[in-house]
């Protein structure tokens, strides 16, 4: 008997948390959101939030407020986003790096990627490419890596600093070809960049929206993609997987909320933000930033971030990457 009656209170009180739910769904938004955007304004980040932050007000009929919070290589949004109320009102833009490399890079981060903040959807990848300054004599990618291991160290690599996709697809390049580069970190891809369009840098794996201007110009030399397929912008330059055969990295972004978010709002998110990324006026416009738009159910992107984790893991343990 008593069990009976614990087994219908339970029941009971499910049937009113879901109906509870379905109604805080139902008026969700009644007040502005805010994203949050771990890097400063200007960059794949900050394009994606405004954009979608417009699209998302002229929706729900509320404000979306853009907040960027840079800082200790985006640790510090990511930790405001962990800490922050799991009521739909504040939200996150999450790059690969701030929730897939810096959790197995940083031992003693204040909160737990997994545990805290769960996924919303997938919102877009921006590919790289592997760039040489023009004093690189190698035209193809098969070429550079003879000439890393004819002079192993000798050949730099710019990077945004350590445990940023552009290290870490180099990291991955060098142990799949047995290659030794030696890294030049920077604080951020513009001066990177800067020093491999001078010559100061040999080689660079670039996202491809700063890349591109310079290789249509003639001072960058691409000699192949990090992605699994060619890009149209990029006309005949193969993949780095057609001479390394299972090479691939890349930077992909999504959108999280603080865990314990109701099922309900992260359903009602996804559904817009798959909808935003489906219109043809958005599309377009990544495109001209070199963001190709990609969305994903919430438990798929949940599954992807706790997967790249152990996938970075293995990169950062086998490297001996340490943080800067």
């Amino acid at each position: 008997m008593n069990i009976t009656r614990s087994l219908c209170t339970i029941a009971v009180c499910t049937f009113f948390t879901l109906i509870g739910q379905t109604v805080c769904a139902q008026d969700y938004p009644s007040k502005p959101i805010k994203i949050i955007v771990p890097l400063p304004p200007g960059g794949s980040n900050d394009v994606l939030a405004r954009l979608l932050g417009q699209k998302m007000s002229e929706s729900f009929g509320q404000p979306v407020i853009v907040e960027n919070k840079p800082g200790a290589a985006g640790n510090i949004a990511t930790e405001f986003m962990a800490k922050s109320a799991p009521d739909g009102y504040t939200i996150g833009i999450a790059p690969n790096q701030t929730v897939a490399v810096n959790p197995v890079l940083y031992p003693k981060l204040p909160y737990d990627v997994v545990k805290d903040l769960e996924g919303i959807s997938m919102l877009g990848r921006v590919p790289m490419v592997l760039v040489v300054s023009p004093k690189v004599t190698a035209k193809t990618v098969t070429e550079l890596i003879a000439q890393a291991k004819a002079a192993p160290d000798k050949l730099t690599y710019a990077s945004a600093g350590s445990g940023s996709p552009q290290h870490m697809a180099a990291e991955v390049f060098k142990s799949m070809t047995g290659t030794r580069l030696t890294q030049i970190p920077y604080k951020g891809s513009a001066p990177a960049l800067i020093d491999v369009l001078g010559g100061t840098v040999d080689v660079m794996f670039c996202p491809i929206n700063s890349a591109l201007p310079h290789i249509r110009t003639g001072k960058l030399r691409a000699l192949g993609t990090t992605g699994p397929n060619r890009l149209a912008l990029l006309g005949g330059v193969p993949t780095i997987a057609e001479s390394v055969p299972g090479y691939e990295s890349d930077i992909w972004i999504g959108m999280i909320t603080p865990a314990k978010t109701p099922p309900a709002i992260v359903a009602k998110l996804n559904s817009e933000l798959r909808r935003i990324l489906m219109l043809a006026d958005v599309k377009e416009k990544l495109a001209d930033q070199g963001i190709d738009a990609e969305s994903s159910t919430a438990v798929d992107f949940t599954k992807l971030i706790a997967n790249d984790q152990k996938r970075w893991a293995a990169v950062i343990k086998a490297a001996d990457i340490k943080p800067e």
